[in-house]
């Protein structure tokens, strides 16, 4: 396409109408975003755009209009674009011959290249190109043609989900970002959210109403606001312009700023939080100490002793902390009020300033009393102490609500500032912010590797246990994978960037962990219903409360300072805080003890299983086979019948293949190449060699070629009966022998599946092997059932299956080729040690291959969904009880401030005794 596009806008093919190519445009919602903002061009008459052809035909009503001027508006819708070149012929959609695919999840030329290989082994593919900055793959196709699903069945099964080019991907269609820096050197992900910070909200009325602000904006499919860590994620339809979202919040009263692009700093972030505790601090001593004289006179005449201040003293005292001290919460309750809805901020208004204002009145009636020390009875230590003890109580939340997003801070920290890279020939200290895919870097003793890399060279170890929770170093050496925030141990590392900024494996753990701290759980929704409604119910509560005291005989001010009880021993902030904190706190837990919870919604899930079935290889077994045993039946032997499987394996990704090629290198076999390569899923492989067709595969794949196994059913029963996996081979649909591999059960296994049971959950093996060698390996693990010999494909029909039994069904797998099934449990749980596709493939990632874990995050999951049931059932109750007593008179205004300020102290504190979370499960080593 960049060939077509004419940089210099003076070279216009008509000046009655333009043709340009636009780059971007991914569905019929570009294309009309496209049209109009050509359309709103003073001088264009009309637009038809079509995004399969990324093509725009402009037609001109004004010919001096310049092109430029298109090209601009475009830009500045999202959309880069150039001039179509004199001549050229517009682009077809793709032709038979041809089709194009949107490939995710490929962050590197490795992943380029195992896409290039999955799709060229598709039957009915000559010949594929891939572009993993693009995200975009061009496949040639054979005569006949392979169909487009079966392309993208085959690049699921491997991990990448794709859709062709013209349709929607699986996020939501967004425009280019044309002003973000290019995929191909910062490694950046297209997102379809946006993170915002916000400022100002105190309750959760405040979080309802930040969330209707931003599902006003057009453009936004959903908003999560977390009152805990003051976040919000917005779900884009489209692209929508940060600052529009800014501006929705400010006009709904709160601050907002995005956070989405802006480069983290846990060390900057928790500088910001001191900076503005100490402010606060601040101002809560000064309030504090212009409070203390108007409490102390009130307790002393408590004890019988006159020593009442003088009126205007009492209010020279109240007034600063009424109006400076307190002005935030007129500040944040007038633009609710303003909008007909109510919060935290409206109650302690209300009641503070029918406190204040009764007794103004009464010092302004007071004539020349107003300065006698036997002045009449005022209630401003009422209002400034409220005011003073609700500042109190939010300085202890924010700092309680500090140690809440901790172990988000301590993941942020992982990464160093400063990295060792290689420019032109020589070694010098950059920002880590500006390194570059393919760039060198140098990771020394004792540091932090800067970015996601590549050993090229150099031997050492790497402590991983923050990512990953493991707490032994791991091994590196040339070809291994070092990560981000990782450790290095006593050797110097040289190494090649795969990945920097938002795309490496932390940026991503942060977003995920992130992302399930602001996710809500089901029984937040009724949470959030009685939150809608609840300040106006306590206004209402607090002017019942005043008539009813008035109509039993109470002077006017003891009915007031009742009704002023009740608004502020009111308390939606422990409500709004109740299950936020406690998912914040929880889910950080998990992610330092190796577990990944990426959306509340899984705590509940978690709660309900009865049923966990493991998937085998790669999860129960550790995923690295080995040849074990040859059986030649042809002529040549066992090392001929090994060489020519190989020599066919080379095409092939999967781990049976990687070990017969391993010990073809290792017995010193020249190999041959292969030609005419097929992949069939489930079954095996078929290739070329040295002029005979060979298969290779299991019995499926035999009884389809019609190949006779009768001669060699003894011997694979014998291999079979020992738990190893037999790999059938024919050539030229003769038998030709068996070759049979090993698969290690993991460390931990059988103890894992040992755990599950004492909890009360049935344990299955699901599994593609054949019936012996699974059973072999359940009865090593404890595993009484077996589902075996199953597709990669009907392994969602099996979870299905038990669910029809009326089973409550986990999955746990690699993530690879087991998603559908990952996707059909109730719970899905990927083992991949952190790998891309398990953090994106299930809603629990482990990031440790050990099997225990999955018991450790029933355990987590259970533990959360616990402190979320006890903080919501003590702020219950708290406001059911506490609301009564003042309203009844048993609570003065100062004990009602007090017990106000407390409650969502002692919400946030209860949902840290997470942290005191031991695991019930012992490592296996």
């Amino acid at each position: 396409m960049t060939d077509s596009i004419i940089e210099d806008p003076a070279a216009a093919t008509s000046p009655r109408a333009l043709a340009l190519r636009v780059e971007g445009m991914h569905c019929g919602g570009c294309a009309g975003k496209v049209r109009r903002a050509l359309e709103a061009v003073e001088g264009v008459a009309s637009a038809e755009v079509d995004h399969a052809a990324g093509r725009a035909e402009v037609t001109l009503a004004d010919a001096a209009v310049e092109p430029g001027t298109l090209l601009a508006a475009l830009r500045e819708a999202g959309y880069p674009a150039g001039l179509e070149a004199p001549g050229e012929a517009p682009a077809a959609e793709p032709a038979d011959r041809t089709t194009v695919l949107r490939v995710e999840g490929m962050r590197c030329g490795n992943c380029a290249a195992k896409v290039r290989r999955t799709l060229e082994a598709v039957e009915g593919v000559a010949s594929a190109e891939v572009d993993h900055a693009a995200g975009r793959a061009e496949v040639a196709l054979a005569d006949p043609p392979a169909a487009r699903e079966r392309l993208v069945a085959a690049l699921q099964a491997a991990g990448y989900p794709a859709a062709p080019w013209s349709e929607p991907s699986a996020a939501p269609c967004r425009p280019a970002a044309v002003d973000e820096a290019p995929a191909d050197t910062t490694g950046r992900a297209a997102s379809s959210s946006l993170d915002l910070a916000i400022e100002g909200m105190t309750c959760a009325s405040c979080v309802a109403s930040v969330e209707k602000a931003l599902l006003g904006v057009p453009g936004v499919a959903s908003a999560s606001v977390n009152l805990a860590n003051r976040r919000a994620r917005v779900g884009l339809e489209r692209a929508v312009a940060p600052a529009l979202l800014e501006r929705a919040v400010a006009e709904a009263g709160y601050k907002a700023e995005s956070l989405s692009g802006r480069p983290r700093s846990a060390a900057a972030e928790s500088a910001a939080e001191q900076r503005r505790l100490r402010r606060d601090l601040a101002t809560v001593g000064i309030a504090a100490l212009l409070t203390l004289p108007l409490v102390g006179q009130m307790v002393l005449s408590l004890l019988g002793i006159d020593a009442s201040l003088p009126p205007l003293l009492q209010l020279a005292l109240a007034a600063p902390v009424q109006f400076w001290a307190g002005a935030r919460f007129y500040r944040a309750a007038w633009p609710a009020l303003k909008r007909g809805r109510g919060n935290m901020d409206l109650l302690v208004a209300l009641g503070t300033s029918a406190a204040f204002g009764l007794s103004l009145v009464l010092t302004l009636t007071a004539g020349a009393a107003m300065l006698s020390w036997h002045g009449p009875h005022l209630y401003y230590e009422a209002a400034a102490a409220v005011v003073t003890l609700v500042l109190l109580g939010r300085v202890l939340e924010e700092r309680a609500r500090h140690r809440t997003s901790a172990a988000v801070r301590a993941l942020l920290a992982l990464k160093p500032e400063i990295a060792h890279v290689e420019r032109n020939g020589a070694w010098t200290d950059l920002p880590a912010t500006e390194l570059k895919l393919g760039d060198r870097i140098a990771v020394r003793p004792g540091e932090r590797v800067p970015a996601d890399a590549e050993v090229r060279d150099g031997e050492s170890q790497a402590d991983e246990a923050l990512l990953t929770g493991e707490s032994l170093p791991v091994d590196k050496a040339p070809g291994d994978a070092l990560v981000t925030g990782s450790i290095n141990g006593s050797g110097l590392l040289i190494a090649e960037v795969t990945a920097t900024g938002e795309a490496t494996r932390l940026a991503r753990i942060v977003r995920l962990v992130e992302g399930a701290q602001a996710s809500k759980p089901p029984v937040q929704k009724l949470v959030d219903r009685i939150s809608a409604v609840f300040v106006p119910v306590v206004v209402a509560i607090a002017l019942v409360t005043l008539a009813g005291w008035l109509v039993a005989g109470a002077a006017l001010s003891t009915a007031i300072l009742h009704a002023v009880a009740v608004l502020v021993i009111a308390c939606p902030c422990a409500l709004g805080l109740a299950t936020p904190a406690a998912i914040m706190v929880g889910m950080g837990v998990a992610a330092r003890n190796g577990v990944l919870i990426k959306d509340s919604a899984a705590l509940e899930a978690a709660r309900r299983l009865d049923t966990v079935v493991f998937d085998k290889t790669g999860t129960l077994t550790l995923g690295r086979p080995s040849l074990v045993e040859t059986v030649a039946a042809a002529e040549g032997g066992a090392e001929a019948l090994l060489r020519l499987v190989a020599s066919a394996q080379q095409g092939s990704e999967h781990p049976l293949a990687g070990a017969i090629l391993a010990a073809a290198s290792e017995a010193g076999l020249g190999l041959s190449a292969p030609s005419g390569f097929k992949a069939l899923a489930g079954r095996g492989i078929e290739a070329e060699v040295e002029g005979r067709r060979l298969a290779a595969g299991n019995r499926r794949l035999m009884a389809e070629r019609a190949v006779p196994t009768a001669a060699l059913e003894e011997a694979a029963g014998r291999l079979e009966r020992r738990g190893l996996t037999v790999v059938w081979v024919a050539l030229d649909g003769v038998p030709a022998g068996l070759l049979a591999l090993g698969d290690e059960l993991r460390p931990g296994a059988a103890e894992a599946v040992t755990a599950l049971q004492t909890r009360g959950l049935e344990v299955v093996l699901l599994t593609g092997d054949n019936r012996r060698a699974a059973d072999a390996v359940a009865t090593a693990a404890g595993i009484p059932r077996v589902v075996a010999e199953v597709l990669p494909e009907d392994k969602a029909a099996e979870i299905a299956r038990l669910q029809g039994e009326g089973r409550r069904v986990a999955m746990v797998g690699d993530g690879v080729n087991d998603a559908p099934a990952l996707a059909r449990a109730e719970l899905g749980i990927a083992m991949g040690e952190g790998s891309d596709v398990a953090l994106e493939t299930a809603p629990v990632a482990l990031m440790r291959a050990e099997p225990l874990l999955v018991a450790e995050a029933v355990d987590l999951a259970k533990a959360i969904h616990r402190k979320i049931a006890e903080n919501l059932f003590w702020a219950f109750v708290y406001n059911a009880v506490a609301i009564p007593f003042a309203a009844f008179g048993l609570l003065s205004p100062v004990v009602a401030g007090a017990a106000m300020a407390l409650s969502s102290v002692s919400v946030v504190g209860n949902a840290l005794l997470l942290n005191r979370h031991r695991s019930r499960v012992r490592r296996a080593r």
